[in-house]
């Protein structure tokens, strides 16, 4: 069988992402809505109802039907206002300025929400065409057409799901963690000076920017997956990555105070090295572990399939067995040093106490805690905000058991 050439490959593997098929989706819900406004309207170019339909199609199938409302309202005043405004002085530079400035209040009056500079740009966009349309009317039945093939599109066909995405940046977000556990380890034989140990602190620190862009994609994830019809526990997956990186974010924060203990170390041992040596060998082995740990725990939430789920959960299990093995042993070697120079005491303490903490939080029995007190959580928010679907499925529910 002929290799297949790179090219191609990249082709393939860009067409599987949920970028590349969000863009596939909006070109053709966009030229589905030209066809079918060209087939209703007798107007040889209705180019709004394709604009309608590219802002309309969203990322996910939950922002469209929350959001897309809001979308057609804002087109359609911009619409309003630009058939308006060309009808009485026609397009130029005052004009347009005048009609932006119109937009972007009238946007604000009739309450369009984030998509009041939609407002404008509606407006702008089919000021230019406004010749095409004869009446303001014909200009608003393209926009609803253009609406109505947005949404009647995602309905029919289901947009991407981004927990792949999500899944990855998790990832990518323990690995790093991993990678500064590691360095720290690497640095704690020998002398460590202040400049060093303060380096390392802000870039604990700087976890904090990636933290965030995490977030953000994680909650894209989370709307990818509300009434998304090929997504069966779409509210389980949502809640298994979300504690997920609750937990990480602790991890991250728990680093950065260790970091800040080891800088602190350093401050008061300037001429002499941070630990001995049996004790600096044995914190590097116990922070391999962590990382190797943190990374696991980011490999089990992250997994879909339940037999690699299960690989997973055995190498978080033995990443902690290890860790704690090497705590202790860190801590019988720290103890026999502060006996006999029990100078800065304190900060050994906190080493260890900062190490407990993230074991604590990766445990298995802490995340199957915190799961089930989201799904609790998440229950009650859905029964307080539909109580009358939330008795519908207990009744049906008890004829069910009643039947069995």
């Amino acid at each position: 069988m002929p290799d297949v050439p790179e090219p191609m490959v990249k082709l393939v593997r860009w067409t599987t992402e949920p970028a590349a098929t969000q863009t596939l989706r909006s070109t053709a819900a966009a030229v589905i809505a030209y066809v079918a406004a060209v087939w209703l309207l007798p107007q040889p170019a209705p180019l709004t109802a394709p604009l309608t339909a590219l802002l309309v199609v969203q990322v996910t199938l939950y922002s469209t039907l929350t959001t897309g409302i809001r979308r057609v309202n804002s087109v359609v005043v911009g619409v309003l206002i630009a058939i308006g405004f060309s009808a009485l002085v026609g397009l130029s530079w005052w004009s347009l300025g005048l009609t932006i400035f119109s937009s972007l209040l009238i946007g604000r009056v009739v309450r369009v929400g984030e998509f009041v500079p939609e407002v404008a740009i509606s407006a702008m966009l089919v000021l230019g065409v406004t010749r095409v349309a004869d009446t303001a009317w014909d200009r608003v039945l393209e926009t609803l057409i253009g609406a109505g093939v947005g949404l009647l599109f995602n309905l029919l066909f289901a947009p991407p799901v981004w927990v792949q995405s999500a899944g990855d940046s998790i990832d990518s977000l323990a690995r790093r963690i991993g990678a500064l556990f590691r360095d720290m380890g690497g640095e704690v034989a020998g002398h460590l000076t202040v400049e060093r140990a303060a380096g390392r602190l802000h870039e604990a620190r700087r976890v904090d920017h990636d933290i965030v862009e995490v977030d953000a994609w994680l909650r894209q994830a989370e709307d990818s997956l509300r009434w998304n019809p090929r997504v069966r526990e779409g509210a389980l997956s949502r809640i298994v990555l979300r504690t997920g990186l609750d937990t990480l974010e602790i991890c991250a924060v728990v680093m950065r105070v260790l970091s800040r203990t080891l800088t602190d170390l350093a401050k008061h041992r300037t001429e002499e090295s941070l630990f001995d040596d049996d004790v600096a060998a044995e914190l590097e082995d116990l922070l391999d572990h962590v990382a190797h740990a943190i990374e696991s725990f980011a490999v089990l939430i992250t997994t879909q399939v339940a037999a690699n789920a299960q690989s997973a959960e055995e190498q978080l299990g033995q990443a902690l067995v290890d860790s704690r093995a090497s705590r202790d042993r860190t801590a019988e070697l720290l103890l026999t040093t502060v006996r006999e120079h029990p100078r800065q005491w304190q900060l050994h303490g906190a080493l260890l106490a900062e190490v407990d903490r993230i074991l604590d939080e990766l445990a298995v029995e802490k995340r199957s805690e915190r799961l089930v007190e989201e799904l609790d959580r998440y229950s009650r928010e859905q029964s307080d905000r539909h109580p009358r679907l939330h008795m519908i499925k207990n009744r049906l529910g008890a004829a069910r058991d009643a039947l069995r």
